[in-house]
This record gives structure tokens, C-alpha cells and sequence, in this order.
């Protein structure tokens, strides 16, 4: 018989899986837990959680690395080269002391004469016909060679952003991109108090309809007893002890199924707190003590403050995200400038070394022409600016709606809880007056198990609505971020 409303078993597939996946162990320590502690308990030890807060440490350590982007960056660095004694060799100057002969001399005389008609050779070293002479013995000079040796240098450089536009905004970014890992972490806690109370209240829900099949159970058994007396005295047909025999064994069926479904409700809880199957789990809070914590009947009233709202907040910071996204690109325009300076220490050098031991300049780059890129970037970031502030209009409209919705149906759901406790008192009065009845001779056994069926149908709506009150008060207080 189902005795539960239809989103009871739309869990009982989610903790067979987890409850089939974990391998028998041995009993650990039980934990005895109030409601409240079983909130705290999941918000420090849900795994899922776990990895929200590691989220939000990978924030901060990117904001770091934005800073230090514009910070000091010095690098270390060891070259070693070798030429295998390459021999560099410089046809323009001597390799040393050389003596020119005489049919040189003569036929470097002979060519500056014959280039300058008319030149007398002491007309040579006073004009520019002299420097012709010059490089005439220049040329027969045999090249001059240097040795390429090993080489091996040890380098410590040194750079620094002095200004970016780009670098100021991104590190605001990053603030930001860290606030929203925040906000998400304060998201992902609400969404595990509010499994961790559902599936609570599932627990202390099953419980209670295991205890009211239970002792609906007993009488019926007493009553099959009484039945059989009487008809073995003959004052009773056999028809009635079958009937009472069938439907004993459907509440037998029943309780056994519900039995399952409390250990698959215990086993979702234990999911959300982060535990293993195999640790035993002891609720002290009770269905009607919690029901009368909540007063449902106050929240209804209470008014509706968006910017409390975790899913507002983070659309917010989205828009300023995007904001300062756009406000980058245009930073694009700017120019940006940084230094450095170089030390090299030679520990092999050459004998051909043109490197200087220290170094340093600025870098200034300045944006000309991009064929409209940055631009287009410019406008792709102010369109994304644009949707987002639209879709922060949007969720404004539509938790205003959720609050109106969420409020209609607390209200539905209080009276609907009303209408099914008289109806509860009343199936309860019906079924008794059966049972005397019946055990009067007054009433047939038909009669007796239809009054009974409507009796725990009439118990089961009665919790079905206790779960609807609770579950729209949740609903309300998520959207309030009052869990």
C-alpha cells in the first residue's frame, strides 16, 4: 500500500545506488544528531562542499597571480657555447707585424698613379690619393683570424611592469572572480542544508508512517484473532477471516517495504553528511516538534528582501565582472611600460666579445593599428555587459515571482493540513465504530477493512500534507537565505 506522497520515492533510486556501492563493513560509533547539528555537521564534512571551499583558495592564489604580474620578476639563467675553435678571420686588418716587399710596394704605387693621372709620389701622403695607396697595401695584407674558444655565461635578469591599464583591471577581476567563488560556496551550503533537512524530514516522515502502519497492524491482528474465535464457535463465516487475513498480509507487505525505504532515506542522509553506509545514525528531533519550530503560519507574512538573495548576489558580481571586462578591452587603446635590466657575468669568454656585463632599458608599447580588433572586442564586451544586466532584470523578475509562488503555496499547504487532520479524527471515529461493530456482529468484514483503508489513507494525506507545509516553508526560507 502506498502510504507516501510520489516525491518520497523519486529518492529511493538515488540511495540504492550509493547504498549498493558501498561494501559491507564493520559498525562504526553511531552519531546521535538534532537537526541543527545535522546541518552543521554536513556543511563541515560534505564533500561537495569540500570542494566549493577549494574553490574559493584557487581564488585567492589567481588574485596573487595577477598581482604578481606586475610585480619585480627576476630569472636566473647559465649558458654554455662552444665553437670547436672556430677561427673568425677579418680581412681589413693585420694579423700582426708583416713586411710588405718591394714589387708590392711598387705595384700598390703604380695602381694610385694610374688612378690619379698626374700624381707625383710625393703627392701620395699629402692627398686623398694617399688613402688609396693605403688600402692598396691594405689588401695585400693577410686576413687577421681570432680563436672562438668556449663560452659560458651566467645571466640575472630583472623585469618590471610600470604601467598597464589591463593589469589594474585584471587584478580587480580577480577580486571579483574571488567574490563569486565565495558566493558560490554560500550557494552550494544552502543547497546542502536544504537536502540535509529534506532528507530529515523524509526520515522522521517514515518513521511515523512506519509506527502508524505498525499499530494499525496490531489491531487488525487482534481482530484476525477474535475472528478466527468466532468462527470456530461458528459465529463468524470463513469469508470474514479471509478478508482480514488478506489485508493483514498487504499491511505485513507494507510495513516491510517501508522498513526498506527508512534504511534508503537514512542511507540519503548519510550521502549528505558525508558519511559511509555503515555508520549508525540516531534522530533525536520528532516530526511534531520540528513542524511546531518552523510556524509556517508567520513566514507567510515575512517580507521578501532580494539583495539577501545568494542567486541575486551572484548575478550581481557577475555584472561587474563583465563590466570590468569591457573596461579592459578598452584598455587595449592605452599604451603599456615596463623595464629591465640585464647583468651578465662571463665566467669563459672569447677573444671576439661585444657583450656588456650590465644592461637596462624600457620597453614602451604603443597600440596604432589593428584593422578594427579591438574595437570589435571593445563591442563584443559591452554586448556581454548588456545581457548581463538584462539578465539580472530578468532573475529580479522572476524571484519576485518565486517569492508570491512560494508564499501561495506555504498558504495551500497549511490549509490543505487542516483539512486532512479533521479528516484523520474523523476516519479514526469511523474505524472504531466499525471495529466495535464488527466485533458486536453489527458490521461485515468488508465494511471493517474498507473503514480501515480509508483510515491510513487518511493518515497518509495527513503526513503527505505535514511534508507539503514543511517542504514549502524550506522552499521560502532558501529563497530568503534564512536556512
Amino acid at each position: 500500500m502506498n502510504i507516501m506522497k510520489s516525491n518520497f520515492f523519486a529518492t529511493i533510486g538515488l540511495a540504492v545506488t550509493m547504498s549498493s556501492a558501498i561494501h559491507a563493513q564493520e559498525p562504526a560509533e553511531e552519531l546521535v544528531l538534532d537537526l541543527q547539528s545535522a546541518i552543521d555537521y554536513a556543511v563541515s564534512y560534505n564533500k561537495s562542499l569540500q570542494n566549493a571551499r577549494q574553490e574559493v583558495e584557487r581564488s585567492r592564489a589567481t588574485i596573487w597571480e595577477s598581482i604578481s604580474q606586475g610585480l619585480p620578476q627576476v630569472d636566473g639563467m647559465v649558458d654554455y657555447s662552444t665553437y670547436f675553435n672556430y677561427e673568425l678571420a677579418f680581412s681589413f686588418g693585420g694579423g700582426g707585424d708583416f713586411e710588405f716587399s718591394q714589387d708590392q710596394i711598387d705595384m700598390a704605387l703604380n695602381n694610385t698613379l694610374s688612378e690619379y693621372p698626374g700624381t707625383t709620389p710625393e703627392d701620395i701622403y699629402r692627398h686623398t690619393a694617399g688613402n688609396y695607396f693605403d688600402r692598396q697595401l691594405e689588401s695585400m695584407l693577410p686576413p687577421a683570424t681570432i680563436l672562438m674558444s668556449d663560452q659560458s655565461t651566467a645571466r640575472l635578469q630583472l623585469n618590471q611592469l610600470i604601467f598597464s591599464g589591463q593589469y589594474i583591471v585584471g587584478i580587480q577581476t580577480a577580486r571579483l572572480a574571488k567574490l563569486i567563488s565565495e558566493q558560490n560556496l554560500e550557494f552550494n551550503e544552502l543547497n546542502v542544508k536544504e537536502s540535509v533537512i529534506n532528507a530529515y524530514y523524509l526520515v522522521l516522515i517514515t518513521e511515523e508512517s512506519l509506527d502508524i502502519l505498525q499499530r494499525n497492524l496490531v489491531n487488525l491482528e487482534e481482530t484476525l484473532e477474535q475472528t478466527r474465535n468466532l468462527y470456530e464457535t461458528g459465529m463468524a463465516e470463513k469469508t470474514d477471516v479471509d478478508q482480514i487475513r488478506i489485508t493483514v498480509s498487504q499491511l505485513e507487505n507494507s510495513r516491510n517495504a517501508l522498513e526498506r525505504n527508512l534504511e534508503l532515506n537514512y542511507n540519503m542522509l548519510r550521502f549528505q553528511l558525508g558519511l559511509e553506509a555503515n555508520v549508525g545514525l540516531q534522530l533525536t528531533d520528532n516530526l511534531e516538534s520540528l513542524f511546531n519550530d518552523m510556524q509556517p503560519e508567520a513566514s507567510v507574512a515575512v517580507p521578501f528582501s532580494i539583495e539577501n538573495n545568494v542567486t541575486y548576489q551572484i548575478m550581481k558580481t557577475q555584472e561587474e565582472i563583465n563590466k570590468k571586462l569591457m573596461s579592459m578591452e578598452k584598455w587595449n587603446y592605452a599604451p603599456s611600460l615596463s623595464g629591465f635590466y640585464n647583468y651578465n657575468a662571463k665566467i669563459l669568454t672569447t677573444g671576439f666579445d661585444m657583450n656588456p656585463n650590465h644592461l637596462a632599458g624600457l620597453s614602451l608599447a604603443v597600440p596604432i593599428f589593428s584593422s578594427g580588433m579591438r574595437k570589435a572586442r571593445v563591442d563584443q564586451a559591452k554586448i556581454d555587459y548588456d545581457m548581463a544586466q538584462r539578465n539580472r532584470d530578468i532573475l529580479e523578475d522572476q524571484l519576485m515571482l518565486q517569492e508570491k509562488q512560494f508564499k501561495y503555496n506555504l498558504q495551500s499547504s497549511l490549509e490543505n493540513l487542516y483539512t486532512q487532520s479533521e479528516n484523520v479524527e474523523v476516519a479514526q471515529s469511523v474505524y472504531d465504530s466499525y471495529r466495535r461493530k464488527f466485533e458486536q456482529g453489527m458490521a461485515t468484514s468488508l465494511e471493517l477493512t474498507q473503514a480501515n483503508g480509508n483510515y491510513l489513507d487518511a493518515e497518509s494525506n495527513y503526513l503527505n500534507a505535514i511534508m507539503d507545509v514543511m517542504n514549502a516553508k524550506l522552499q521560502l526560507d532558501k529563497l530568503m537565505n534564512t536556512l
